[in-house]
C-alpha cells in the first residue's frame, strides 16, 4: 500500500474506479500514517478513524451502486482545525478552545463530503491563525509545526499541520487558510503545491474568523491540477456567507491551458534572497519561457499595502476575539507574545482603520491594472528555505529579508496565488515559485502551474526518509 502515499488525485481516483483499491483501504492507509507520523511533525490535532472509515464504506457502497460523486470520490483529506466538523473538537490551535465542540459543519467540510471526499483528521495550526502576533514556531498547544524535509525546521504558519500532512504523505490534500501568508509559507517550507483563492471564492461559514475582509480558504496538495480539482468542489455561493461570490469555479481534468501565456516579474523581486532561491527562480523563468512571454522590470503600484493590511488585520482580529480578551483567557495562549500582542489591535484608531479601507479601493484598482497586463506575476515564494524551529522569526536569516514582495498587496486586495516547489536550496530544503493573478482568474494560474509541473518533477520529490 505504500505506493498510494504519493499519488495525485487523478491517480488515486483511477485506482478506486478500477477496483484496485477500495475507499476503506485508502482511508485506512492514510489514517495509519496520520496516527504514526502525525506526532513526529506536530501535524495533527484529532484523527477521525471511526467516522472516516464509516464514510469510506459509504463511498464504496456508492460506487457499487454506480454512483460516482466526482474526482474526489473516496479521497481522504485533512482540514485545518479552524474549520468546524461535527463530532470533533475545533480548537483553533489555542488552549482556551481545546475542548470546543461546534454544532454544524463548515460549508467547506459539507461540500467536500458531498463531493465524496473522506475527512480523516483535523490538522494543527498556529493558535488563532497567528492573529496575536506570534514570533516563534511554538505558538500552538500542539507544538511547533515541523517540516517533513527536516523536522528541526518549521513547517510554516498558520496552516502548519496542513502543510506538514501533505508534505509527509499523511493525506493527499488538505484545506488551509490564508489571511496573509498562511498557505504561502507551508506550501514552500513543506515542498507542496498551495492555492490561495480569490477573496470570497470559497465560503468561510463555519471557519474561525481572524479578519473578515481578508480571510481565505484554499487547498494544499501534490499538484496544481489537484488544487484546481479541490477548488471546484468547495467554491461557489453560500447563503450562510454573504461575502461568498455568486460564481462557481469549473476546472476540467488536465487543467485548462492556453497556447501562450504572459508573465511579469517585479523589479527587485529576487534581491536579498538566498543564492539558491535566486538560482532556482531564474531556472523557473527559463522553463516558463517555453510557453510564456516574460516581461521583466514591472513596478508594484506605490501604495502602503503592508501597512494597510496590518491595520486591517489588527482591528478586525481585536473585534473577532473580543470575548477572549474580556474573559482574560488570552493569558492561556501558548506563545508569551500572543498573550499580550493582541492588545495592540484593541487601540487601533477608527480613523486609521477607515483610512486603510478607503485607500484599499484605489490600491486594488492599481494592482488590477498591473495584473491585467499579464496572466501572472512570478516571484520567489519566499527569500529563504524553511526556518529553524528554535529561533525567533525576527532573528532568522537577517541577511535575506527578500526584495519587492507582492504578498501583502495580494492578500489585502484579495487576488489569487499559486505556490509551487521549484527546487532545493540550503541543506536540501525546498524553495518555491509563486504566481499571482487577477481576481477570479485562478484558471490561468493553475494552467501555468500545470504546464510548469509537466516540465519539471519537483512535485514528485519526497522528503528524505519518507
Amino acid at each position: 500500500m505504500s505506493e498510494l502515499t504519493w499519488l495525485t488525485l487523478p491517480e488515486l481516483g483511477q485506482l478506486l474506479r478500477a477496483r484496485k483499491v477500495s475507499a476503506v483501504e485508502l482511508a485506512a492507509h492514510f489514517l495509519d500514517r496520520l496516527e504514526r507520523l502525525g506526532p513526529v511533525y506536530n501535524a495533527v490535532v484529532t484523527v477521525l478513524r471511526e467516522s472516516a472509515l464509516a464514510e469510506a464504506r459509504e463511498r464504496d457502497a456508492d460506487l457499487a451502486r454506480g454512483r460516482d460523486r466526482g474526482p474526489l470520490h473516496g479521497i481522504p483529506y485533512g482540514a485545518k482545525d479552524l474549520l468546524a466538523a461535527v463530532g470533533a473538537p475545533t480548537t483553533w490551535g489555542a488552549q482556551p478552545y481545546r475542548d470546543q465542540m461546534l454544532k454544524s459543519d463548515a460549508t467547506v467540510v459539507r461540500r467536500l463530503r458531498e463531493a465524496g471526499a473522506v475527512l480523516c483528521a483535523k490538522l494543527a495550526m498556529v493558535e488563532l491563525a497567528g492573529g496575536m502576533g506570534y514570533n516563534q514556531a511554538f505558538a500552538s498547544f500542539t507544538g511547533p509545526g515541523r517540516s517533513p524535509w527536516d523536522p528541526s525546521r518549521w513547517s510554516g504558519g498558520s496552516s502548519s499541520g496542513s502543510g506538514s500532512a501533505v508534505g509527509a504523505g499523511l493525506v493527499p490534500f488538505a484545506i488551509g487558510s490564508e489571511t496573509w501568508g498562511s498557505i504561502q509559507f507551508p506550501a514552500t517550507f513543506c515542498g507542496v503545491t498551495g492555492l490561495r483563492p480569490t477573496y470570497g471564492r470559497v465560503s468561510r461559514h463555519g471557519a474561525m474568523a481572524l479578519s473578515w475582509t481578508m480571510d481565505k480558504l484554499g487547498p494544499l496538495a501534490r499538484t496544481a491540477e489537484d488544487c484546481g480539482t479541490v477548488l471546484a468542489a468547495i467554491a461557489g455561493p453560500d447563503g450562510a456567507d454573504p461575502s461568498a461570490i455568486h460564481r462557481r469555479f469549473e476546472f476540467p481534468a488536465g487543467a485548462r491551458v492556453r497556447k501562450r501565456y504572459r508573465i511579469g516579474v517585479l523589479k527587485g523581486s529576487v534581491e536579498r534572497s538566498q543564492p539558491e532561491v535566486r538560482r532556482n527562480f531564474e531556472e523557473s523563468l527559463r522553463v516558463l519561457r517555453e510557453f510564456a512571454d516574460v516581461e521583466d522590470g514591472l513596478d508594484l503600484p506605490d501604495f502602503p499595502y503592508d501597512a494597510m493590511a496590518s491595520i486591517v488585520i489588527d482591528a478586525e482580529a481585536a473585534s473577532a476575539f473580543e470575548p477572549l480578551f474580556e474573559s482574560g483567557r488570552i493569558t492561556e495562549l501558548t506563545a508569551p507574545e500572543d498573550r499580550i500582542g493582541g492588545y495592540a489591535g484593541q487601540v487601533v484608531l477608527a480613523k486609521d482603520y477607515l483610512r486603510a479601507l478607503r485607500l484599499r479601493r484605489p490600491a486594488a484598482v492599481a494592482l488590477d491594472q498591473l495584473l491585467a497586463r499579464v496572466d501572472a506575476v512570478a516571484a520567489p515564494t519566499l527569500p529563504t528555505v524553511a526556518w529553524p524551529i528554535d529561533a525567533a522569526f525576527d532573528k532568522v536569516y537577517p541577511d535575506y529579508p527578500g526584495g519587492a514582495n507582492i504578498s501583502g498587496a495580494a492578500n489585502l486586495c484579495g487576488v489569487p496565488g499559486v505556490f509551487l516547489m521549484n527546487g532545493t536550496g540550503e541543506s536540501g530544503l525546498p524553495t518555491g515559485l509563486q504566481l499571482t493573478g487577477r481576481a477570479l482568474d485562478e484558471s490561468a494560474l493553475l494552467g501555468l502551474g500545470h504546464r510548469y509541473q509537466q516540465r519539471t518533477k519537483f512535485h514528485r520529490l519526497r522528503p528524505p526518509g519518507l
